[in-house]
């Protein structure tokens, strides 16, 4: 008889062991200090206001510091990764300089896993097909998946033992995503479609409404949906769900505008058999972007600085709120603070970092600044600092 793998999902009783060596490279007495100065640091001209709630958020923390935990728990044995642990390059690179390899890297397999390695799986979970062939194959399992990711999985895993459709607001390519996804079909009764914003949004709800060309529809959706998706069929009933990171006020609109599609089609008495919907938002993704709208609606600022991972959907939220209101500009790393006249950024409309010039003002400057929740705290004080020094020499 095979033996079932060992699998650790609340940490591996090292977190003092490692506390010191996660305090070196990701905490920062600067950034202590701004918050004990009521968000606020002052330097000749510059004035800088910090988002009351910004950078890791607790699933991050814990993810990173189980990863931490588990090279000193196994030091003698392979430790993977099954991808990013986040999406934050620095913290990758860190944890890719403590010897864990990244399934994800060029080189690496998942087929050449043997019950004698030690496999760790990200903040963000992993597909259902992907955790049953790294039980399959006896690796020893280090479980870092968020809880507010397994939040939304119970949620969907309920849609699907009741024959309920999953619409998933989020990006299909993105890693929960694709995990919720997978909950979602797993009883083999559910489906999931996964809409990215309004624009899609609209085009399923039309589809409620008066159906339309299911060609078209599964062109369209081609990627985003469950294997067998029929929508003439597989509309009648759905259940609400998001991606955690997305934006809070876009999830909650696209329930509103499902929920209306279905009235429209089936009637307010249809509601309660065809329509659920459950509050998925991550708290952490919420007081982030709260924050950044307190922050706006009672400083002037004459621009803010969003420091994150191009690739981390909460960071671009964030970038996406504050680029309503004022000039903002979405920074991977301290670097990207060229010189008081260039900024290398990521605008809000692109998906390609780009360099802009004549970025910072001259005479007295209001700067805000956050951080997505993957950033650690020792960016955010670079971030200061390069602050303070570039309009000093301006």
């Amino acid at each position: 008889m095979t033996q079932s793998p060992l699998i650790f999902r609340k940490g591996l009783n090292l977190k003092h062991e490692v506390a010191h060596q996660l305090a070196e490279s990701y905490h920062s007495e600067l950034v202590a200090v701004v918050k004990a100065a009521d968000y606020r640091f002052a330097s000749g001209r510059l004035s800088l206001h910090l988002a009351r709630e910004f950078g890791f958020c607790y699933g991050v923390d814990r993810a990173v510091d189980y990863a931490y935990q588990t090279r000193r728990r196994f030091p003698d044995r392979t430790v993977y990764l099954t991808g990013e642990i986040i999406h934050n390059p620095h913290v990758n690179d860190q944890i890719r300089g403590q010897g864990i390899r990244f399934l994800s890297d060029p080189g690496e397999a998942l087929d050449t896993l043997t019950p004698a390695d030690v496999v760790i799986l990200p903040a963000f979970g992993v597909t259902i097909e992907l955790l049953e062939s790294l039980v399959a194959r006896g690796c020893t399992l280090v479980d870092t998946t968020c809880g507010s990711v397994l939040n939304v999985w119970k949620n969907v895993k309920r849609y699907s033992d009741d024959g309920f459709t999953s619409i998933i607001h989020g990006k299909y390519r993105h890693e929960e995503t694709r995990a919720t996804a997978s909950q979602a079909y797993q009883s083999g009764r559910g489906h999931f479609l996964v809409v990215l914003d309004r624009a899609e949004a609209t085009m399923a709800c039309d589809y409620i409404r008066r159906g339309g060309d299911r060609t078209a529809f599964l062109r369209t959706f081609e990627h985003a949906v469950s294997p067998h998706f029929d929508p003439d069929r597989h509309l009648g009933r759905i259940g609400c769900a998001n991606q955690t990171t997305m934006l809070s006020s876009e999830s909650l609109e696209i329930g509103e505008m499902f929920r209306q599609a279905v009235i429209d089609r089936y009637g307010e008495a249809g509601l309660t058999e065809r329509f659920r919907a459950f509050d998925t938002i991550c708290s952490a993704t919420q007081d982030r972007q709260d924050a950044i709208l307190q922050l706006l609606g009672e400083q002037s600022l004459d621009l803010m600085i969003v420091l994150g991972g191009y690739n981390s959907s909460n960071t671009c939220n964030l970038a996406r709120i504050c680029a309503e209101r004022l000039p903002t500009y979405h920074i991977a790393e301290p670097d990207c603070l060229v010189s008081s006249d260039e900024i290398r950024h990521k605008p809000v409309t692109s998906k390609q970092e780009t360099a802009t010039r004549g970025w910072l003002p001259g005479g007295p400057l209001s700067v805000g600044l956050t951080s997505g929740a993957s950033t650690p705290d020792n960016l955010v004080e670079a971030v200061i600092r390069r602050l303070a020094a570039l309009t000093a020499d301006a």
